[in-house]
């Protein structure tokens, strides 16, 4: 084994997470790739491009959630967040008084017409998580015209980072609308991207918490998916590290031990 190659990637990959963490925050747009345009089927991402023309395709999705406050639905536009779903689509959830298993079945899959739905009084927080580390966040939103309060967690839930809350005016149209069951017509979709730097954070996240408030916001409908991390986590850097000082010591013994 090369040490002097292990030490080199070593150090560029400590450059590229020192590099990383000093990057600006500053929301970004993206182009949606998707297969199916029929507001009330299935609309199924397929990826996403960068502006630079770089496509990802290597998506986490939620695979857990936990409701920390939602408005209590009580019939017709009561209540707040709930999951929602195309008239004719094939996968999601229709789930009014949504609970933790519907949100995982809204978010947690390649469908864009499947969706948390808020309505417009309505107040919510909730917090998902990912099926893998994630280095970027992709939100839509129907309507492209509320915002939504967002944050990141760690690997133990923690709420890590600043609060961001995205601008409604900044949602791009993602080149698709939506028709679902709890409305009647089609309402075009935006798309807005998180980077861990708008979020206040230099290390790949595990999930974010998300929350609606009330009128101010006009009710949010969204669906996140993140993008699996591509910068090692700090335990792999510390592992790295152990093997490049275990090759070090090998060799100052060799070296003081001639054969």
């Amino acid at each position: 084994m090369n040490f002097k190659h292990i030490a080199t990637c070593a150090g560029l990959i400590v450059s590229s997470v020192l590099a990383f963490s000093n990057a600006p925050a500053q929301a970004f747009s993206f182009t949606t790739n998707f297969s199916g345009n029929n507001p009330k089927g299935d609309i199924l991402l397929n990826s996403v491009r960068l502006k630079d023309g770089t496509a990802i395709n290597n998506f986490a999705l939620v695979n857990r959630a936990n409701i920390i406050y939602n408005d209590l639905w009580t019939g017709g536009n009561t209540g707040a967040a709930s999951a929602d779903m195309g008239d004719r689509a094939t996968i999601g959830i229709k789930q009014e008084r949504v609970d933790n298993n519907g949100v995982v079945a809204a978010l947690g899959n390649l469908n864009l017409n499947s969706i948390i739905d808020t309505e417009d009084s309505g107040r919510s927080i909730i917090d998902v998580f990912f099926s893998s580390a994630v280095d970027n966040l992709f939100f839509w939103e129907r309507g492209m015209n509320s915002k939504l309060d967002i944050q990141a967690l760690d690997a133990n839930g923690r709420i890590v980072g600043n609060l961001l809350t995205s601008h409604s005016g900044k949602w791009q149209y993602a080149g698709y609308g939506i028709d679902t069951k709890e409305i009647s017509g089609t309402q075009r979709v935006g798309s807005l991207g998180i980077s861990l730097a708008d979020l206040g954070v230099a290390s790949p996240i595990f999930g974010v918490r998300v929350g609606s408030q009330g009128r101010l916001y006009n009710g949010p409908d969204w669906k996140v998916v993140g993008s699996a991390t591509s910068v090692p986590e700090p335990a792999t850097l510390a592992g790295l590290g152990l093997v490049v000082g275990a090759i070090a010591t090998s060799r100052r013994r060799k070296a003081s031990n001639p054969a």
